[in-house]
């Protein structure tokens, strides 16, 4: 569909996005229409913002969290938050770069390494990374782009290209900025920067020395400690606050089946979508996968018995078109029966998509 297309090159732009899509049933006929706004003002799709629509976008746009509205009995309303997905820039390739690399790309992250050494700057060593960029720690700026979504961790070889690209950072947007060294060359690099007229309040958000402290010794170790800090300035209100933070609520983000819609094929197939949870479940509210007529599949809404019967509905609704509200119950008797280990309840949207 067309619609995903112009969601996901949004998102690749850095801004957040919601998709509006309005079920309605008069008895005979299920239909569903979607539409896509990144702001007030700013439509995806050529329309009109019905205007008592606007808080509960602007709601999920700011929180993160998919709003559901029951109109009537006949009309559904689903208000579904999109956030770009995080890139981590890792300015050196060195041993703490690979096994940072491979956890970041696990985690979700989008990840870009720079070095300047073709030996280190290559993609066969870092096989999980999106892009690896060959060019001196002056340059490589140039082909970088910085949004609130990025985060960036300086673990290059040496004081002059920290210099370097400490240079370049303080002056990007980004989420989070870390670079590892010891305190007495951190302070050193900071006063340098200071004398050179860079702005104190900005030097002092850069994370350094990097990491949590878990005594980290092993590449790998610090690595772990790395991208622990790195998910806690995602996730986190105030990450310096610790659990006494609040949590950002987001919606599950499946990129993979965003991607596949956003190919627009003309195939049949079901998308289905978590739009609530209660409880412990395996996902959250936003979760999506995909069913094809052969029971193909690309996502997940958390596997097992229930999934299975999810499926078996998404096939239904691809032969016969339309939409349904599916509950899935993971309590009591009906979780001993099926083996999960969960104890909580989904309602799953499943749509025909042609």
């Amino acid at each position: 569909m067309l619609i995903y297309q112009k969601l996901l090159n949004e998102l690749n732009a850095g801004k957040r996005v919601v998709m509006v899509t309005v079920m309605e049933s008069n008895g005979e006929e299920e239909t569903s229409s979607k539409k896509a706004y990144c702001s007030r003002t700013c439509f995806i799709e050529d329309d009109v913002l019905q205007s008592d629509l606007y808080p509960y976008m602007q709601q999920a746009l700011t929180s993160g969290e998919l709003q559901v509205i029951e109109n009537s009995g006949d009309k559904l309303t689903v208000i579904e938050p999109f956030f770009p997905q995080p890139r981590l820039i890792v300015l050196g390739g060195g041993h703490i770069a690979k096994p940072l690399t491979e956890l970041a790309a696990k985690l979700g992250f989008s990840v870009i390494v720079v070095d300047d050494r073709l030996f280190f700057a290559n993609k066969e060593r870092f096989p999980d990374a999106d892009q690896v960029i060959c060019e001196s720690f002056e340059k490589c700026f140039d082909l970088l782009t910085f949004n609130a979504y990025t985060y960036v961790v300086i673990v290059t070889r040496g004081h002059r290209h920290d210099l370097a690209c400490l240079r370049a950072v303080v002056q990007k947007q980004w989420a989070y900025a870390g670079m590892i060294g010891s305190r007495r060359r951190v302070k050193s690099l900071k006063e340098q920067l200071l004398r050179e007229g860079y702005p104190q309040d900005v030097l002092e958000k850069l994370n350094a020395p990097i990491g949590l402290e878990i005594g980290a010794v092993t590449p790998e170790e610090i690595a772990l400690s790395i991208i622990g800090e790195v998910v806690s300035f995602r996730r986190l209100q105030n990450p310096k606050m610790g659990k006494d933070s609040a949590i950002i609520s987001w919606t599950e983000f499946d990129r993979d089946v965003l991607e596949e819609l956003s190919l627009g094929k003309s195939e049949h197939k079901a998308v289905v979508t978590v739009i609530s949870t209660k409880g412990s479940v395996p996902r959250k509210a936003g979760a999506k996968m995909l069913v094809w007529p052969d029971g193909r599949i690309l996502g997940s809404i958390g596997g097992g018995c229930s999934e299975g019967a999810v499926i078996q509905t998404a096939l239904d609704i691809i032969r016969d078109g339309g939409y349904k509200i599916q509950k899935i119950d993971m309590t009591g008797t009906i979780a001993e029966d099926e083996g999960m280990v969960c104890g909580g309840t989904m309602k799953v949207l499943i749509e025909s998509l042609a």
